[in-house]
């Protein structure tokens, strides 16, 4: 009997996405030594968005942080329509660089690429991009060992997608309940994610945040008040003011929030998720303050989870722009003032900044995301 090295070995080990993605390069450099990045990036087709998600070059990514709407990209769109992949032997000769996603590859001497489309049950998902340091490369035999590496890539990817996105269902229908009592609308978590992204995105160069962190602050920050399921009805409903024994039930909203997440990923085997963490993270901590006075741990300044404030910063402001039985919507020039009064006190200045200096973006969550009068 003949022992043999699993050269993918690697894949049945515990370790993230992202690891694996380069340890799977390594294995594919080994006969084509000219493939210099491998890429992925996901499609969000409630915006119509294309994000970064995954790159295994050694070096800074030249795409980190970035992302575009699938029109700005006609040729990506194509190829999503389509269904096809796309070979480009020759960088200089195809692409005119009209694009910025274009110009930041041919910065960095990426000759030639392969693109293939991913799809999950004929919805389409999102690209991997097979990058060349060298011309001419692609030829009928290295694409067919490509199609191997690519489709291994995608089912990993939807694999690790699907397992979050499933999480993240089950909380959110459990969360819906929540909703239904509570005068905060799905429109409200659509925008507060994007915003929670849109700081993270900004902080990513100052905190060293790669995609796949970005990514999980958007999808887990809808989750962040799960705990107010836990909150009686004559307390989360109260119109007006609460008294401070009823304040200190709805404090334990967090804490309820955290061990119903814990008893979720149990029950649904997803502790091994990668990153989950941040969820947990989330979901205790977004009511802690940076002078120390929040809850349910009294943590300050750097101590509290970047994720957590992030989301608290995103929340209070969504919070203030909306529209609430009993107040009426701030606006946004409001708003900005009041979160640079909690500045340092409350909120995280480094977050505050983040989102203020972004108010274009705002802008078009705000109009995309639209309040529902109906609720």
């Amino acid at each position: 009997m003949l022992e043999r090295h699993d050269t993918l070995e690697c894949l049945n080990q515990t370790s993230s996405l992202r690891e694996k993605l380069v340890k799977t390069h390594m294995v594919l450099n080994s006969h084509f030594p000219f493939v210099k990045r491998i890429a992925v990036a996901i499609y969000d087709p409630k915006t119509s968005v294309l994000k970064t998600y995954l790159h295994s070059s050694g070096k800074e990514d030249p795409l980190s942080h970035y992302q575009t709407t699938i029109k700005d990209a006609p040729s990506l769109e194509a190829l999503m329509k389509q269904g096809n992949p796309r070979i480009i032997k020759n960088k200089v000769t195809v692409e005119r660089g009209r694009h910025e996603h274009t110009q930041r590859i041919g910065r960095e001497g990426y000759a030639a690429s392969y693109t293939l489309p991913m799809f999950y049950n004929g919805i389409f998902f999102g690209f991997i991009f097979f990058n060349s340091s060298e011309t001419d490369v692609f030829n009928e035999t290295t694409l067919e060992q490509l199609d191997l590496y690519g489709h291994l890539i995608s089912l990993m990817v939807i694999n690790e997608i699907n397992s979050v996105q499933t999480l993240v269902a089950a909380i959110s229908t459990a969360s819906h309940m929540t909703h239904l009592r509570d005068p905060e609308t799905g429109s409200h978590l659509d925008r507060m994610s994007r915003y929670a992204r849109l700081i993270a995105k900004s902080l990513a160069e100052r905190y060293q945040l790669d995609d796949e962190y970005i990514e999980r602050v958007f999808m887990f920050s809808p989750l962040h008040d799960i705990g107010k399921l836990g909150i009686p009805d004559q307390i989360l409903l109260k119109p007006g003011k609460l008294t401070e024994e009823e304040q200190m039930i709805m404090r334990t909203h967090a804490t309820k929030g955290r061990e119903m997440i814990d008893n979720m990923l149990a029950n649904f085997g997803f502790d091994s998720i990668p990153d989950v963490d941040i969820l947990r993270n989330i979901a205790q901590f977004h009511h802690e303050s940076i002078n120390g006075r929040g809850y349910p741990a009294g943590l300050s300044g750097n101590s509290i989870p970047l994720e957590a404030r992030i989301v608290a910063v995103a929340d209070v402001f969504d919070a203030l722009t909306s529209c609430r039985p009993y107040k009426k919507a701030w606006s946004n020039e409001e708003a900005f003032a009041m979160l640079k009064r909690m500045s340092g006190e409350k909120l995280d200045t480094d977050c505050v900044r983040a989102l203020i200096d972004q108010q274009e973006e705002i802008g078009q969550i705000q109009e995309q995301f639209k309040e529902d009068p109906l609720g």
